[in-house]
C-alpha cells in the first residue's frame, strides 16, 4: 500500500467508493501498547463532492511504537486492504443483504 503517494481507493462491495488511511492509536494494552487500523472514507454518490460516511477495521497490527505499526500495516498489499474494506462493509450492514440500487431496479422491474 506504501507505494503510491496518495491515499489508496476502492469500490466496495456495496458499490461505493471509498478512500483508505492507516490510523494508530493507543490500544491499552501494555504488551503492545499501540495499534494501527485501516479508516476507510466513504464518499457521496449524488450532490457535492464530499465524505458520506466511513468504516473502520480493528487493530491489524499491534507493537511497542506507532511508526513500526504503521509501516506494518502500509506493506499490505492492496488486495489484503480491499479484503478488509468488504469485511468491515459487511460487518456494518449486520445480517442485512448489501444490495446495489440498480440491481434492486431490475429485479423490481416487470
Amino acid at each position: 500500500m506504501a507505494v503510491h503517494a496518495r491515499p489508496a481507493a476502492f469500490e466496495g462491495r456495496d458499490g461505493l467508493s471509498y478512500s483508505v488511511s492507516i490510523e494508530v492509536d493507543a490500544t491499552g494494552d501494555e504488551a503492545a501498547p499501540w495499534g494501527a487500523y485501516f479508516l476507510f472514507l466513504r464518499w457521496r454518490r449524488m450532490g457535492s463532492q464530499g465524505i458520506d460516511g466511513h468504516v473502520e477495521s480493528e487493530f491489524l497490527e499491534v507493537g511497542a511504537a506507532p511508526d513500526t505499526v504503521r509501516a506494518a500495516l502500509a506493506a499490505w498489499s492492496l488486495a489484503g486492504v480491499k479484503r478488509v474494506l468488504d469485511d468491515c462493509i459487511q460487518a456494518a450492514a449486520g445480517d442485512s443483504p448489501t444490495r446495489r440500487w440498480w440491481d434492486v431496479m431490475r429485479e423490481d422491474t416487470p
